[in-house]
């Protein structure tokens, strides 16, 4: 007996070692930089949590295309809304001077495409005219965060959408989420307890597609790595500073474990280039501690 409680305390000692050997060097990369950065890693199949700031709220700019991309499934799963309803695509929602690779496949509009289509470009590209569009189908935010606080997500907010931060950029800051919220969402999901089986594969396949962010979470993982994410940037205002460089992501594990991790960079003065770079030097160390 005494074998066993020697042995549990030796790897609770060593496994605390670890975490603590992650911690400094994840403070490392974030030393001397003039920004806020905010960090939350969550083992699914182990019992690890490490977080940095992890209850501070964060603007999360597109990274909330996640939970309203969960708020329009659980419709789909409701029956209220099906993937291959036609939605029209025209002036009025393909709006200009904003991100938006549906608008640059339909420059003219007049055109109606599946639900699907406007899911997946608002996920996997980011979009921000098919986000408004989702949100406008659902009756707005307020239909989000009522989804989001009826499946006991703490630490989010969501008021504003895509056009209202794009008029104003400190409403950003209204929409905000914890670190720990964002791995603890992204948890529920996998776990399939925000959406049917169903939605949940179908949006996990939209997630392993993103093409933004290539210089986030995933730039220094190995090749073919699955990674299920979401990114979210706010660009620099006129002043030089950057409100939000964030990403959340599910990873898969050459075991088949998995681990949720969020990074958000806020009120940042470094450049751009150094903003995601601390985001990709700190998933590699993640990585590292999980592959050790």
């Amino acid at each position: 007996m005494k074998k066993i409680a020697f042995l549990f305390l030796f790897a609770s000692a060593f496994l605390s070692a670890q975490k603590s050997a992650l911690e400094q060097k994840i403070n490392m990369i974030t030393k001397g930089k003039n920004a806020t950065v905010g960090v939350s890693v969550l083992g699914f199949e182990n019992p690890f949590k490490y977080s940095k700031s992890g209850d501070q709220k964060f603007p999360m700019q597109s990274v909330f295309k996640f939970h309203i991309a969960a708020a329009v499934l659980d419709f789909v799963d409701q029956g209220k809304l099906s993937l291959d309803q036609k939605i029209p695509l025209n002036a009025s929602n393909l709006l200009k001077n904003t991100w938006s690779p549906l608008r640059d496949k339909y420059p003219n509009g007049n055109i109606e495409v599946p639900l699907s289509e406007v899911i997946e470009y608002t996920v996997a590209k980011s979009d921000n005219n098919g986000c408004d569009i989702l949100l406008r189908l659902l009756g707005g935010t307020k239909t989000v965060q009522h989804f989001m606080d009826s499946k006991g997500v703490k630490g989010f907010r969501i008021r504003y959408n895509e056009e209202d931060m794009h008029k104003d950029w400190s409403v950003q800051y209204e929409n905000y989420s914890t670190p720990n919220s964002a791995v603890t969402v992204l948890k529920k999901f996998y776990d399939g307890k925000l959406v049917s089986k169903k939605s949940t594969d179908y949006l996990m396949k939209v997630m392993l597609s993103t093409s933004t962010g290539l210089n986030k979470i995933i730039e220094q993982l190995p090749k073919n790595t699955p990674v299920a994410r979401k990114t979210g940037a706010s660009g620099k205002n006129k002043e030089g500073l950057t409100g939000a460089e964030n990403e959340i992501a599910i990873i898969t594990l050459p075991d088949g474990k998995h681990y949720a991790i969020a990074v958000f960079v806020s009120n940042s003065m470094e450049t751009d280039t150094v903003n995601c770079k601390m985001i990709s030097d700190i998933s590699k160390e993640v990585w590292d501690y999980f592959n050790k």
